[in-house]
């Protein structure tokens, strides 16, 4: 029977010690211990800290080497191959297991149950257990980032099948917005920005706020009939860095879109140019401003004739409106200034746009648009076959000059 005196000085000893020691040291001096106590040691020790006899006696191997190899061994708590092996090593078809159902298609079952679904650690853990492979979901997670994994969001960066004339295009419209530049003549750039809700509504982004009181909106994004939606229609002057946006609040139409570009020229562009003659316009090659878009021609056409100057389009190839200056030039920025603000009203973002800045001195103007733009007209052929358009050699279809029927005097456009 073990000196229960003894045992608890052990236990004494054991308890302040122990929060001090790490695998290694607890061993040896456990050993220590044993070795002190003599014959029975190794037993009471082991009764009085609640460590096995292997542990102790191997601490005892331990103590037994000579000083020097001990020095050299003790930065290691354990011998090289000690301790529990791995989950990997015990399980040799985890790891395989594991990446098949992180990519079901091309390594595993294509019926896979977490296909359509998250998959988290404790998804994969579930999954692997029902699989007889028990374990749990830090174990998934440091199994993940031994091999390599880690969190990713989805990024852009598929466009489609480029079109063969793709790096052509981009260099023709690089020329021509070159010449007009040294001309002294406007180029600019023309898109639409994504369509807002208006309403308190969660807008993306962060801003500061005394800790706990978070801006309260909405928890459901449904369209509020009396505010209606935002259609920010952009300009982007790439000779002044400047920028208007018309704010629609009724539909993207092509109309819409010339008389966006309209309003600039008596804003902002008529002062800026007052000798020119022509136009540059780089856009997409989709939406209101679209090269298949037969009313966007025409509209360009009242335009011309309304402004008295030589309008040339040049469109980016599909799948390619990321490299339109006006998107990083200006809407990037716009997106920046009224991220975590709600857009609770129209004039609230008629300001917030307006208030967009950059360090090299981008200006921006925005005005409400109110007008009605009605869908569905029709452009016939005869109306298109009236227009004053001429496609140029080089894809045509995309670039093309649009004349005005009447050339107004220089005091006119004035």
């Amino acid at each position: 029977m073990y000196d229960p005196l003894v045992i608890a000085q052990i236990q004494r000893k054991f308890h302040l010690l122990s929060p001090e020691m790490d695998e290694r040291r607890r061993r040896q001096w456990a050993a220590a211990e044993a070795k002190e106590l003599g014959w029975g040691g190794v037993s009471l020790v082991a009764h009085a800290t609640g460590l096995s006899r292997p542990t102790i006696s191997a601490g005892m191997r331990e103590l037994e080497r000579p000083i020097a190899q001990r020095t050299v061994e003790g930065t290691r708590v354990r011998r090289p191959g000690g301790g529990r092996p791995t989950a990997a090593k015990s399980d040799p078809g985890l790891m395989a297991a594991l990446e098949s159902l992180l990519d079901p298609v091309t390594r595993g079952d294509p019926e896979s149950p977490l296909r359509w679904t998250c998959k988290s650690t404790r998804r994969l853990a579930e999954e692997l257990s029902r699989q007889n492979h028990g374990v749990g979901p830090r174990t998934v997670a440091t199994l993940l980032h031994e091999a390599g994994y880690s969190l990713q969001a989805n990024r852009k960066t598929r466009e489609g099948v480029a079109h063969p004339d793709r790096n052509a295009q981009f260099e023709y419209i690089n020329a021509s917005v070159g010449r007009a530049l040294a001309r002294g003549q406007p180029a600019i750039s023309v898109d639409t920005k994504k369509k807002e809700l208006v309403g308190d509504f969660k807008n993306g982004g962060r801003e500061w706020h005394p800790q706990g009181e978070p801006e309260e909106v909405r928890v459901h994004d449904f369209l509020d009939k009396t505010l209606g939606k935002a259609i920010p229609y952009g300009v982007y002057d790439m000779v002044n860095d400047q920028g208007w946006v018309s704010v629609g609040i009724d539909h993207d139409t092509a109309q819409f879109a010339t008389h966006s570009i309209r309003r600039w020229w008596q804003e902002m562009g008529r002062e800026r140019f007052p000798r020119a003659t022509e136009l540059l316009i780089t856009a997409d090659g989709g939406g209101s401003n679209g090269h298949r878009t037969r009313l966007w021609k025409v509209s360009l056409q009242a335009l011309a004739d309304d402004l008295g100057l030589m309008l040339s389009v040049s469109h980016f190839p599909p799948g390619t409106s990321k490299w339109n200056k006006i998107e990083h030039r200006l809407f990037s920025f716009i997106t920046q200034n009224w991220r975590g603000k709600p857009l609770v009203s129209h004039q609230a973002i008629i300001n917030l746009i307006a208030a967009t800045t950059t360090k090299s001195g981008l200006i921006v103007k925005a005005v409400l648009d109110t007008n009605h733009y009605p869908l569905e007209i029709k452009v016939s052929d005869t109306e298109l076959a009236a227009l004053c358009l001429e496609r140029h050699e080089f894809h045509g279809d995309w670039n093309y000059t649009i004349a005005p029927r009447i050339k107004k005097s220089r005091s006119q456009k004035l």
